[in-house]
């Protein structure tokens, strides 16, 4: 593989240049040489040429100063924008907007180092240094860290711990919702001229229920409207009909999951079905959030409704696809927010 020279930086070309020179000089030959650098044959020619130039020798073959206007800030003061920025809030520097952009940044940059770029430079100094515009995941501010921790470092290994005791089953419980007219994907259309997705007029909504293990397992259901502790019993219910072995069930903490009709109906089992509870606003620690990620992301954002079709079967059909691909299923725990329940 040729080395292109120009990705060197000046001290190290150099360097390579009188080296190479040097081996010549001392009778290698120089197309064995160069290819020893790994670059092009016809490159030591003309270090060569330069060498010869009379009271010059291997001076000539010095670094010279890049041409062009240098850079306005230094490399230190650019490595720290890129420490005031990365992982950090415009408002911890008492701006009023809260996600980063090329003025702030500028401004930033104004008021720390009195230096004012255009906002073209900024656009190419955070490229620079690695930093580029990105869609921002959200979090709820409540989130308490201490609980997320706690939780994938010893209550989930602990009930991970108690299940293989047991020789009891781990799932991961979730619900969502789908409507026909909700087009979550993108398209390609001429500048300016927003395309348009044919939906059916007519609304549809459902919701489903689904719940995912480790070993690829899945179970889904469907309903109308939203759930409640008496609905969340009847699919439990359904859930548990022909289960032989104990079910740790881990949800979230909505209220229709902490209601009397559901602890009673627990209770009545004995131990074969356990509810654990994720921390609050922390729905990035449960696989099944990602089942419902990719049926939205391949469902109906790729293929409206058509006239007729009824919404509720598609999504069980959808679903119910899911079920018969354990591979893919797996693969919802391979997610970096879910590694800690492969660790255990």
């Amino acid at each position: 593989m040729k080395r292109d020279g120009r990705t060197l930086d000046h001290v190290t070309l150099e360097t390579i240049r009188k080296m190479a020179v040097q081996r010549v000089r001392e009778g290698e030959r120089p197309s064995s040489v160069i290819a020893s650098f790994g670059m092009h044959r016809c490159t030591i020619y003309g270090w060569l040429k330069a060498a010869r130039g009379r009271g010059k020798g291997l001076r000539a073959l010095a670094a010279k100063p890049a041409s062009g206007r240098p850079r306005t800030l230094k490399a230190t003061q650019e490595h720290q924008v890129f420490r005031w920025i990365n992982g950090k809030n415009p408002r911890q520097y008492g701006f009023d907007f809260g996600l980063w952009t090329r003025q702030i940044a500028r401004d930033l940059i104004a008021q720390r180092f009195g230096v004012t770029l255009s906002l073209a430079s900024v656009g190419a100094l955070l490229a620079r240094v690695g930093l580029t515009p990105q869609k921002p995941l959200q979090r709820a501010y409540q989130r308490d860290p201490d609980a997320i921790a706690r939780w994938q470092q010893e209550t989930y290994p602990a009930i991970a711990r108690q299940a293989k005791r047991d020789q009891a089953d781990i799932y991961f419980w979730d619900e969502s919702g789908f409507r026909a007219d909700a087009v979550q994907g993108t398209t390609w259309g001429a500048r300016g001229q927003t395309p348009v997705v044919s939906v059916p007029g007519q609304r549809q909504g459902i919701s489903a229920a689904s719940a995912v293990s480790a070993k690829g397992a899945f179970w889904f259901a469907t309903y109308a409207g939203g759930l409640n502790g008496a609905l969340f019993v009847t699919l439990l219910r359904r859930m548990m009909r022909g289960r032989r072995q104990p079910l740790r069930l881990i949800v979230d903490g909505l209220p229709a999951h902490k209601t009397r009709v559901v602890r009673e109906y627990v209770d009545e089992l004995n131990g074969k079905l356990t509810l654990h509870f994720l921390p609050g606003y922390a729905p990035d620690l449960n696989p099944d959030e990602l089942v419902w990620s990719h049926a939205k992301r391949t469902g109906n954002a790729r293929r409206p409704l058509l006239r007729g079709e009824r919404l509720e079967e598609r999504v069980a059909a959808q679903l119910s696809d899911i079920g018969k691909r354990p591979g893919l299923v797996r693969s919802f725990f391979r997610h970096p927010s879910v590694a800690y329940i492969s660790d255990c």
